[in-house]
């Protein structure tokens, strides 16, 4: 205290040539490089406080915030939809049995779904883009408003189902599936796969009542 004092005094005297020569004592030149020393020690340590102190918050946030997602179902990540407790985008689920299960809005996209079961399955705006859905089961599945843009529906069971209302655009192919009772009601199929499904359209919807080939409007 007694050596900060000195300075803090000298630092108020008027301008003095003779003090510009003045040399400090050895004993005076080590005291004054300790408080230095000690001085940038505490200035270290109270930044890696600091630093430390942001860090324990941020993951104190971030645990607060994961625990409010857990203990709210309907804000946590369902995985494929919301009715679905697995992850079914972009999956190979060859052969799945999916049978009789709500599957409302569930995400398919980009999945294989080669000889996957979905009889009976409720799939009302299900997304099946860009899923190769080959050899699969969705005869008597509810799919009102399913999305099979750009599907591969080749050699598929489609008996008694509804689609009522479900998207075909771009290149997707019904090519060899089976359609008895199928209710195609409002689906924009193009053109070359309406007159091909029309050449064996056949049967009544037993849930809609409607005839195949009146909702493929063939001739």
């Amino acid at each position: 205290m007694a050596i900060l004092s000195f300075c803090f005094c000298c630092s108020k005297l008027p301008s003095n040539p003779k003090l510009h020569n003045l040399h400090l004592s050895p004993q005076t030149d080590q005291a004054t490089s300790l408080v230095s020393l000690k001085s940038a020690e505490f200035s270290r340590n109270g930044f890696i406080s600091l630093s430390e102190s942001i860090s324990r918050a941020s993951f104190l946030a971030l645990l607060s915030a994961s625990l409010f997602f857990a203990s709210d179902p309907a804000l946590a990540f369902k995985g494929g939809g919301p009715y679905g407790a697995g992850v079914t985008r972009g999956q190979d689920l060859t052969g799945k049995d999916f049978s009789g299960k709500t599957l409302i809005k569930q995400d398919f996209k980009t999945s294989i779904l080669r000889q996957a079961n979905f009889k009976g399955a409720k799939l009302l705006g299900a997304s099946f883009f860009d899923a190769d859905l080959t050899g699969a089961d969705l005869s008597d599945a509810d799919l009102r408003g399913a999305d099979f843009s750009l599907a591969n529906v080749t050699k598929v069971n489609l008996s008694n189902a509804n689609l009522e209302g479900a998207l075909t655009t771009g290149n997707t192919s019904f090519k060899g599936s089976v359609i008895q009772g199928a209710d195609f009601t409002d689906v924009p199929l193009r053109e070359d796969q309406r007159e091909y499904l029309c050449k064996f359209a056949d049967g009544v919807n037993t849930v809609t009542g409607n005839a195949t080939r009146e909702t493929l409007l063939c001739e």
